[in-house]
């Protein structure tokens, strides 16, 4: 299941800071993303590693750095399985609240 892998990296708060940063629009250098994040910068390839296995993100070589950049597509898989599991809590509970209504109303 391709929702597992994409949650399951984004379970590392490491890696989601990672994401989090990406998602402010450009792309950025390993070396970039591995500033301020508490690990090496041999560290932070690894994190990315593991974003690239689950795609959501790229890595484009650019002279002598590295770009990673932000795949979108495979975040909009996560949102809409959000929005899906969203929708059936809503229609539970909305099935509820009529039930509850009906009770009390007799």
């Amino acid at each position: 299941m391709i929702e597992a892998d994409i949650y399951k990296a984004l379970g590392d708060p490491i890696r989601l800071e990672i994401i989090k940063r990406l998602t402010r629009g450009s792309p950025y250098t390993i070396t970039e993303l591995s500033d301020n994040l508490g690990i090496s910068r041999q560290g932070a390839r690894k994190q990315i590693q593991v974003l690239v296995s689950s795609n959501l993100v790229q890595l484009k070589p650019q002279g002598r750095e590295t770009q990673v950049i932000l795949d979108t597509a495979t975040l909009q898989i996560a949102r809409k399985f959000i929005a899906k599991l969203e929708s059936q809590w809503e229609l539970r509970l909305h099935a509820l609240k009529r039930l509850t209504e009906d009770k009390t109303q007799n």
